[in-house]
């Protein structure tokens, strides 16, 4: 890994000094295309559309759609230069030769230079283009489901509109010495010559083979060493009975007000979101679009999940600190309460920034204190800092919890090496692991990178890595955890299956952020690496659906398992890491020439929403029943509501997928193919799905129905057990009264 980002430093694409015509006047500088990417996030236009295929699949991708009209702007002027005539006037033979030189003159750019001449139809091009594409940046057009960047002035959206045209020109100029450009030829444009490259379809083979010949390996090593049981293996129920809470547990209450609050945040977001789709001129006859752009409604759904799933898998780890530790430390519920309020702190200071910053309320300071504009990054440098601290802080209180029991297992095991991976260890390196890569994401610390191509690069550090390195990390660790404490599976088999799971993860996860690093002006070998290495990521969702089905015969089996809800959401979890990630993810779209063409499509929002919800949302979920059922001990509890909201949230996801992604996402693939991807992501495409963009409705009733219900059996299971404590502290005789 180390080498491959010092190859994507040195490789990435460029940026020259400056740009001037062919009779030498400059064109831009590279002081505009810096200035332009700070405006490109200040505005947060990574929220309404997309760069290189990431962003927001709402609005148009950039960098595809001025590529087509520097297509078109530089064959006209071509036309006019030889013909003096417009290229539509002209015919087809003379067309066919303009077209010709028109693609001779853009790919033959050379962007390694230091002072890049551009043909002079190119320069006449930018140049007209620029002064459009400013202007449009600035302006309201409701009609798209625009609201205009009321952050920038008028010099800095000519300086975000030279920006975006750079990064059109990075993906049709070529590398030096190659026939393809900086972006692998991404995205598919007949009209100026961009084809998959050799190597996309070589690697997509290879992809495939390896992952066919891995899953069979992965399931003889499974059922030979992970799978039978030794003789000496040992049962620790530590939670197989209900033990008076802790202080410090008892005050995760408000944890769980804050994941049910969030999560319907999000989906109120969301279900707007959705709307624009269908109506994008108003929400049914309200113009919220001036006060409520798009862009900040994105912002809110992306930050919301990281939010919610965050602080449910935060109050897990302090719920377990006391158990796994054997005691109280002191002052662990002032800690508890410390976390939380700094958590409440940083998100609604973060959400007001967003807001703020995308609404130009917030100027010098936007990168600061507003909206960062890198999808799932959005938070202002300060809320990330101060992020980082809370999750530094959470580490180290579990560590402070967890360290008489690492210590005496680390002597059990002979002080070697293996006694610093027991199950316990490996729960905290997980949560660790959660912290240190979030680091990634503010490199370098103080302002925004130059390059496109390295600040991407690095917040795939954080998004790719924290789902499928450190999420799976912790995923593993704690169910496995919780299936030793709970009496299912003995700790030598826990330990060998999460050791070895977290084998597979770390080889897969690492080296497969490559395949988020195809097209978007990184070097080509993470075309080889990302394929290989992404399909890897397969394995250990794999064999999590194998334990998850030995999970449920071992439930099946105990009769009076008090956890049966909280294993439901554990097992969903499993099954949707696996058809979400693996399936409509790591198992299809990473291979090159897929992704090739789905990059950027609603199949990625299918592979996002079940991969992200049923992976991870599940997973939190099942935790936050697994506490509130130990908190509830021997007092009367029940399923039921939990059971519903299960399956209304699987039925919300199985509509989505048959109602809205799938059509709307395998014509659009198709178009991709056949018209080019500028025109696959365009509103004339999307005016042709209407009816599908409607039909997201009742998956979004269906699942925000169990998202209410979740949150009313938060709400009635915590004011049950307040009420139960309540009386418990008073005198019988006041009990009494109580009840009349």
């Amino acid at each position: 890994m180390v080498f491959a980002t010092r190859s994507t430093y040195q490789q990435a694409a460029p940026l020259p000094q400056q740009m001037v015509s062919a009779g030498g006047g400059t064109v831009m500088t590279r002081a505009d295309i810096v200035a332009g990417k700070s405006g490109f996030q200040k505005a947060d236009l990574m929220d309404y559309g997309s760069l290189y295929g990431m962003g927001s699949y709402f609005g148009e991708d950039y960098t595809a759609e001025y590529l087509v009209q520097l297509a078109h702007e530089t064959r006209n002027n071509l036309a006019l230069a030889r013909y003096g005539a417009p290229f539509q006037a002209l015919d087809a033979d003379r067309q066919s030769g303009i077209t010709r030189t028109m693609r001779k003159d853009l790919q033959g750019i050379d962007l390694s230079r230091g002072t890049v001449v551009l043909p002079e139809a190119v320069a006449k091009a930018i140049t007209t283009l620029r002064g459009r594409i400013g202007t449009s940046l600035r302006r309201d057009d409701f009609s798209k489901g625009y609201t205009g960047a009321r952050s920038l002035d008028a010099t800095q959206a000519q300086q975000t509109a030279s920006f975006l045209l750079y990064s059109s020109l990075t993906t049709v100029a070529r590398r030096p010495g190659k026939n393809y450009s900086w972006t692998s030829n991404w995205p598919s444009e007949p009209l100026v010559g961009n084809h998959p490259t050799k190597s996309t379809f070589t690697w997509t083979w290879a992809s495939f083979l390896m992952v066919f010949l891995a899953i069979g390996a992965v399931l003889m090593v499974f059922r030979m060493f992970i799978e039978p049981k030794a003789a000496n293996e040992t049962f620790e129920p530590a939670l197989s009975g209900f033990h008076n809470p802790t202080p410090s547990q008892k005050a995760l209450w408000k944890y769980f007000l804050v994941v049910a609050g969030v999560f319907l945040v999000q989906i109120l977001a969301g279900s707007i979101m959705a709307h624009y789709y269908t109506e994008r001129a108003s929400f049914y006859g309200i113009e919220v679009d001036k006060w409520l752009p798009f862009a900040f409604l994105r912002s809110v759904h992306l930050q919301a999940p990281i939010v919610w799933i965050g602080v449910s898998w935060i109050a897990a780890g302090l719920f377990l600190a006391p158990l796994i530790g054997g005691r109280e430390p002191k002052g662990q519920k002032f800690l508890v309460d410390l976390i939380f309020w700094v958590l409440v702190v940083i998100v609604g200071g973060a959400l007001l920034g967003d807001y703020l910053g995308i609404m130009g309320l917030v100027d010098k300071g936007w990168f600061w204190f507003g909206n960062q504009g890198l999808s799932y990054l959005e938070l202002g440098r300060f809320w990330q800092i101060l992020f980082f601290i809370g999750l530094a802080v959470w580490c180290a209180v579990l560590l402070r919890a967890f360290w008489p029991t690492l210590k005496s297992l680390f002597r059990q095991g002979g002080r070697s090496l293996y006694g610093l991976f027991r199950i316990e260890h490996l729960l905290w390196f997980s949560t660790l692991s959660v912290a240190v890569l979030y680091v990634c994401g503010m490199i370098p610390l103080a302002t925004p990178n130059p390059s496109f191509s390295i600040t991407d690069f690095w917040r795939w550090w954080v998004v790719h890595l924290w789902v499928e390195l450190a999420f799976e990390l912790f995923t593993a660790a704690v169910t496995g955890y919780f299936l030793m404490a709970l009496g299912l599976v003995s700790r030598q088999m826990v330990e060998r299956a999460v050791l070895f799971e977290w084998i597979l993860i770390f080889i897969g996860g690492v080296l497969g952020t490559g395949h988020h690093m195809y097209w978007a002006g990184e070097p080509g070998l993470w075309i080889g690496v990302g394929s290989m290495f992404s399909f890897i990521e397969v394995l250990p969702l794999f064999l999590l659906v194998l334990e998850a089905i030995e999970q449920h015969r071992h439930v099946r089996a105990k009769g009076d398992f008090p956890y049966r809800l909280a294993y439901l959401y554990i097992l969903g979890s499993a099954f949707w890491n696996f058809v979400g990630a693996g399936v409509f993810g790591g198992g299809t779209l990473n291979a090159p020439l897929v992704n090739y063409y789905e990059h950027g499509t609603f199949l990625t929002l299918n592979h996002a929403h079940t991969s992200m919800f049923g992976a991870f949302g599940l997973l939190a979920i099942g935790l936050v029943y697994m506490v509130l059922r130990y908190l509830t001990g021997a007092r009367t509890w029940s399923d039921r509501a939990g059971i519903w909201a299960f399956w209304l949230y699987n039925a919300g996801l199985v509509m989505w997928i048959v109602m809205n992604f799938f059509p709307i996402g395998w014509p659009q693939l198709e178009a991709v193919y056949t018209h080019g991807y500028a025109w696959a992501r365009s509103l004339k495409f999307y005016d042709t799905t209407s009816f599908w963009q409607w039909m997201r409705m009742p998956g979004d009733i269906v699942f925000a129905l169990g998202a209410l219900v979740m949150a009313w059996d938060f709400a009635a299971k915590l004011l049950a057990g307040f009420r139960t404590r309540r009386e418990a502290a008073l005198p019988a005789g006041e009990v009494a009264a109580s009840e009349i």
